[in-house]
């Protein structure tokens, strides 16, 4: 990750550098998320598309783009365009603004013909959404509205149905309705972003009338890495986690030297009260399945005394490891990555001091680090970062930190016991293994573009693509429930197969880092056999395609019994399981639902 390209970045140094940026980041990785994307202009788009490559290629992903003409996005969506369907989209983002209305209201119009322009200019939009939806079935992301540059009617103008601000306001909520009730279409919020940014400025119409620019052009950057975050998270680049110092970061002062009753924290001062709300936001991410973990160099009786301080807002329970001791800082974060069964760069580290910042953003690759300046503005510069942008959010995103909190406890278990085997019987582990089902659709999705470690080739598939799939009997689709006696994971493996004559060929093989070593590989093998007679099947082909995170999986066929049949050059390698004799169950420790 380019400390550039990390907010709060520059974005007058983005697009002045923005060529030498692009070769840096070519060259520092060779393992791309490679994906099409359509961008369907109501004004210019030239450098917002330069300028989200630049985001992309930052997240690991390697875009290729189409561009609609000029103010053309209606034509490109609702008409036949060889082109574009040519092109094939992975995702469609429309960039509209309150440029592209077409009619707003008359002061002498009266409510029925207020309402008459608001369905017109909604049926407009819902007719491109419907339109490239039924074309080409990936997700669409939508800018809603920025407010009006001027107020015809001041303050009454956001009240008055004859206003521009009332007007958006209530095409920004149809838009919003739409979004609550149609799966993969997203709202790309430029209303929120002009505000930020400042509407006088982002708004302001020289770069309109001069370029043909609905934006500020050096307000590009932040709308360009608004929609990278939207990308990155649709195709399951979120990071999971924080790992959080403690000291000057979640109350000020040095416990250590100050003792726990000097710590800055609490309502009685300023610089506490500070504090505090930094506590309560980093707290609010656990609603989301974000974990939150502690890196200190602390002793770790002062740590957790802190944690007891009787204003804070977290508590020892708020958190699933605790690293307080005097370590480096970035062998603590790829400890506590181990713990939790995830790669360090999947987690946030957060520290008021710029050297350890340094040091962390050096030793791990691709971590996210911050810049988080004075305790006052940590929120601000830690929330923009879109670290964890939400497309999505399942049962299994709600219940991620009880989950985590359950593996400690499943550790301390397996601990008491010597013989593996046994420890796996004591779990009382019970699996529901079952074709793609719509209920779980959303989270199969999440789950083939956010697996990264157990999965064998690394297809990423959207969830209209993965509807398509089920829907087709020439495919064998499989998704893995497991529980035991501490808890539910949820859905934690995925397994699409496509039969071709009697061979099934198996293009994904996924499973969650959360339930690794637990046998649920054999599990989904056996029914995955199970269905292969079923459908005629007489052996079945599997491909390892190696990346920089998959090498835990690189000898999984051969421990399954299946037969190399070739490799390259490159490390892809094809295996073989002949159907034709008696098939062993290789699940011993999993009750299976029938």
């Amino acid at each position: 990750m380019l400390k550039e390209l990390q907010y709060p970045f520059k974005p007058e140094d983005i697009i002045a550098k923005k060529k030498s940026i692009k070769k840096q980041l070519l060259a520092a990785n060779d393992n791309w998320l490679d994906k099409k994307i359509a961008i369907l202009g109501g004004s210019t788009t030239h450098d917002i598309r330069l300028i989200l490559e630049l985001f992309l290629l930052n997240y690991g992903i390697r875009p290729s783009f189409y561009e609609s003409e000029y103010n053309q996005y209606y034509q490109d969506a609702v008409f036949p365009n060889q082109e574009l369907e040519a092109f094939a989209p992975d995702i469609i983002y429309i960039h509209t603004t309150n440029r592209n209305i077409i009619n707003y209201p008359k002061l002498s119009d009266d409510s029925e013909t207020v309402d008459n322009l608001l369905l017109a200019e909604i049926e407009r939009f819902q007719s491109v959404w419907e339109s490239l939806k039924e074309r080409y079935h990936c997700p669409i992301i939508q800018n809603n509205f920025e407010m009006p540059a001027y107020r015809l009617l001041g303050n009454k103008d956001a009240s008055d149905i004859h206003g521009k601000v009332n007007f958006l306001s209530r095409l920004n909520m149809e838009f919003y309705s739409y979004a609550q009730e149609h799966e993969n279409f997203y709202i790309c919020d430029i209303n929120y972003l002009s505000a930020d940014y400042g509407l006088k400025e982002w708004s302001d119409p020289f770069y309109y009338h001069m370029y043909k620019y609905a934006l500020n052009v050096n307000a590009i950057p932040y709308l360009s890495f608004n929609v990278a975050n939207m990308i990155k998270s649709i195709f399951g680049k979120n990071e999971k986690g924080f790992v959080l110092d403690l000291d000057n970061t979640l109350w000020g002062g040095v416990i250590g030297d100050d003792g726990v009753e000097n710590i800055v924290l609490g309502p009685e001062e300023a610089e506490g009260q500070v504090y505090s709300e930094f506590q309560r936001y980093v707290k609010e991410h656990q609603q989301l399945g974000v974990v939150l973990n502690i890196a200190s160099k602390n002793e770790e009786e002062n740590a957790l005394a802190g944690l007891q301080h009787p204003d804070s807002e977290l508590s020892q329970d708020d958190f699933i490891v605790i690293k307080a001791n005097w370590e480096a800082k970035d062998e603590n974060v790829r400890r506590i990555a181990d713990e939790l069964g995830v790669l360090p760069d999947s987690l946030v580290f957060i520290d008021d001091n710029p050297a350890e910042r340094h040091i962390v953003r050096e030793q791990i690759p691709g971590i996210c680090v911050p810049e988080i300046g004075e305790a006052h503005h940590y929120i601000q510069n830690i929330d923009r970062g879109g670290y964890f942008e939400v497309t999505t959010f399942s049962s299994e995103d709600a219940k991620r930190n009880e989950m985590y909190q359950e593996n400690v406890v499943r550790a301390k278990l397996q601990a008491s016991f010597s013989d593996y085997h046994d420890y796996l019987l004591s779990l009382e582990m019970k699996a529901v293994i079952k074709p793609f089902e719509p209920i779980y659709m959303a989270r199969i999705a999440q789950l083939t573009n956010k697996s990264n470690q157990f999965n064998l080739t690394t297809h990423r598939y959207t969830q209209a693509e993965l509807e398509d799939i089920a829907a087709d009997a020439s495919y064998i689709t499989l998704y893995g429930k497991l529980s035991d006696r501490f808890g539910d994971n949820g859905v934690v493996s995925v397994v699409i197969g496509h039969v071709v004559e009697d061979e099934c060929r198996i293009d994904l093989w996924l499973m969650s880092c959360r339930v690794l070593k637990r046998d649920m590989e054999a599990a989904m093998l056996d029914t995955l056999v199970s269905q292969c007679k079923e459908h005629g099947v007489t052996r079945i082909r599997g491909y390892y395609y190696p990346t920089s995170k998959n090498g835990m999986v690189r000898d999984f066929y051969s421990t399954r019994g299946f037969i190399k049949v070739s490799e390259d050059a490159t490390g892809n390698t094809e295996w073989m399981y002949e159907l034709t004799g008696e098939y062993i169950p290789q699940n011993t420790v999993i009750q299976v639902e029938e």
